[in-house]
């Protein structure tokens, strides 16, 4: 009976699993595919010894384990092909497991040995991710911890992706992080068992790859003014400015960035943005422009060059697109791609396409003459040749072209793959299609979003709060699943300044598209995830990884109540208690406790609050002007 009132505890408040033998939980993320808890707990010896192949493709996996379990533990490891008596074995299957594919694994904890089995390395790599999860949270520590049981809860697990395709954009254009923070990125994304890294390397703001027959992109196309504040609303540069801001890689980082995320089996998909997004070309040759004047272009800095006002696309103030009626500028992508395509062994190349203003073209005599020419009507004809014409030229160097969902209008090129960003529309078409399809919807899916209230979080144009994104559905309603070949998130950098607050908006959003693109559907449970997310914040503690905590921060509902401001309140998790203060004094927990909806008083000017579980306080201390929620309610003052 006391077993059953524990599980029936656990389950009621959120806890993923516990083991019989220890109060531990179980947080695996993403979540395992069947895991069987089974009685007692594995101990870790002082002196660790490891079975393991002996081959290239398992040695990372090896050091990444060596380096885990001696940093936090102080204990020594040991490698060896044949060893009878191994703590840890793993092994690689001779005759191949039909069930757990090229990236499952099996992995069994008994009380005196662990074995992780798979039939490819890629699945040692995730058995051991799995494994390190369950090993105490101090693991993560980079020096050692004392005082620690290092101890793992007896389990067996047979897991394996739901989707081959699971990935991470990362754009560097609009600023440029290092090859070492790319490393890194690659690293905390590897943990959480993604393969893809869409690497987004070109747009107007930066071009950040060298190409030898164009050294302009990166002499100039590189750098810009540098500026700090709102992206999007910086002031025009002046011409003696300084453009020291930027950088990019050369070919030689790229093939070093490419092999470490190799040997971590992950796959890098490049992107070059074309026809739109392409400033930082044009800055670099004018000549690939339609537009007189371009050879007065500079790299944009930040400042507003697009008129949003009536949608999408855009009405550029400055032409930033590349010329479709220009031979010289598929000469330039021929040769671009030559060089990326020698660069990066992954199958596909992206291409974007996205967001591309046709204002200049429209008044262009070139693309007059290209639309009477090759019969096109509509600029969004005048695009798909475009695509076609790139097309042919990606898969002449041995590469399968991708690009956003706008390259959809206008009629599709013939064997491209789409990744589907203006929600899942493009997707599904394309889908109908019997085209390769990548859902990433903004939806769901794009971590440069603010993760809570706009009061408190970095001012960005639109909220993806963490339930929200834990929602992601690859495969939505009216899409042929056969051609969804995966799903990502996609962290665009207009407002990220450094490498912290790229950790902050990355997790633990990053958790969520994990569990949605590599566990089965049916096993996804907000609450047990929300359990396991606040486990993983204290890895990330102990790991100096920066996260966003805006899941613990209180939701705000305000309502025009026949003139009147109400206000309600709600948390994204359970088990929180919101003490709030209308007198401009800091709640704590001795503070009113909201219950239902808040009428503020008649001359009351802030409402300040905060989460609590039980008597201490979890979320931030969160300052609301009134009168903010009384322009979100539409009520006078």
């Amino acid at each position: 009976m006391k077993k059953i009132a524990l599980l029936l505890i656990c389950y009621l408040f959120g806890v993923h699993a516990i083991c019989q033998n220890t109060p531990t939980p179980i947080s695996i993320i993403p979540e395992p595919v069947q895991m069987v808890q089974n009685a007692g707990v594995f101990v870790l010896p002082s002196t660790i010894t490891i079975e393991a192949p002996i081959q290239p493709a398992v040695k990372t996996t090896l050091d990444i384990l060596q380096l885990r379990l001696t940093a936090a533990t102080g204990y020594k490891v040991l490698f060896g092909g044949q060893m009878p008596s191994a703590t840890i074995k793993l092994v690689l299957n001779t005759t191949a497991d039909a069930a757990i594919g090229n990236e499952g694994y099996r992995l069994n904890v008994k009380t005196a040995n662990i074995t992780i089995v798979a039939n490819q390395p890629a699945g040692l790599f995730y058995g051991v991710q799995t494994l390190l999860q369950l090993l105490p949270v101090e693991i993560e520590s980079k020096t050692v911890m004392a005082q620690v049981k290092w101890k793992a809860p007896c389990v067996t697990i047979t897991d394996y992706p739901r989707f081959g395709w699971r990935g991470l954009m990362f754009d560097v254009s609009r600023h440029f992080f290092t090859k070492k923070e790319v490393k890194d990125f690659i690293d905390q994304m590897a943990r959480y068992k993604y393969n893809l890294f869409h690497w987004h390397l070109t747009d107007d703001e930066g071009w950040r790859i060298e190409i030898k027959s164009y050294p302009n992109l990166t002499k100039k196309g590189a750098w810009s003014v540098a500026k700090v504040g709102y992206f999007g609303t910086f002031s025009q540069p002046l011409p003696d400015e300084p453009k020291t801001n930027g950088g990019f890689y050369t070919q030689e980082d790229i093939k070093e960035v490419v092999q470490y995320a190799t040997d971590r089996f992950v796959n890098i998909l490049p992107e070059v943005d074309v026809p739109g997004h392409s400033m930082a070309a044009i800055a670099s040759y004018p000549d690939l422009s339609c537009t007189p004047g371009a050879d007065k272009y500079d790299v944009i800095a930040g400042e507003s060059f697009m008129d949003w006002s009536h949608g999408a696309p855009p009405i550029a103030l400055k032409d930033n697109t590349l010329c479709p009626a220009n031979e010289k500028v598929y000469v330039f992508l021929d040769k671009v791609m030559t060089e990326i395509a020698a660069l990066f062994p992954f199958e596909y190349i992206h291409v974007g396409g996205d967001e591309c203003p046709k204002n200049f073209w429209e008044k262009s005599d070139a693309i007059k003459a290209l639309m009477q020419k090759e019969g096109l009507k509509t600029m969004e004809e005048v695009q798909s040749y475009f695509e076609k014409r790139l097309e042919t030229i990606v898969e002449s160097k041995g590469k399968k072209f991708m690009g956003w969902d706008e390259i959809l209008e206008g009629g599709l090129a013939p064997n491209a793959a789409v990744m589907s960003w203006r929600g899942e529309k493009g997707g599904i078409e394309a889908a109908k299609l019997k085209h390769d399809v990548v859902m990433s919807p903004t939806t769901y899916a794009y971590l440069d979003y603010m993760q809570g209230d706009e009061i408190i979080e970095p001012h960005v144009y639109a909220t993806l709060r963490l339930k929200k994104s834990y929602e992601f559905e690859p495969v939505p309603p009216g899409a042929d699943a056969k051609y969804i070949i995966g799903g990502q998130a996609n962290l665009w950098s207009e407002q990220l300044y450094n490498t912290r607050h790229m950790q902050y908006m990355l997790w633990p959003r990053g958790f969520a598209i994990a569990e949605c693109v590599w566990s089965p559907k049916e096993k996804k449970n907000w609450n047990s995830f929300a359990a396991k997310v606040e486990q993983h914040f204290k890895r990330y503690d102990l790991e100096e990884v920066k996260y966003a905590p805006s899941m613990y921060d209180p939701i705000f509902t305000a309502i025009n109540n026949n003139g009147q401001l109400q206000i309600e309140l709600a948390t994204e998790i359970e088990r929180l208690d919101i003490h709030y203060s209308f007198d401009n004094s800091f709640p704590d927990q001795f503070y009113p406790k909201y219950t239902a909806a808040l009428t503020p008083p008649k001359d009351a000017v802030m409402l300040k609050l905060i989460t609590y579980r039980g008597n201490k306080p979890i979320g931030r201390m969160i300052a609301m002007p009134l009168d903010v929620l009384q322009k979100r309610a539409g009520v006078k003052k």
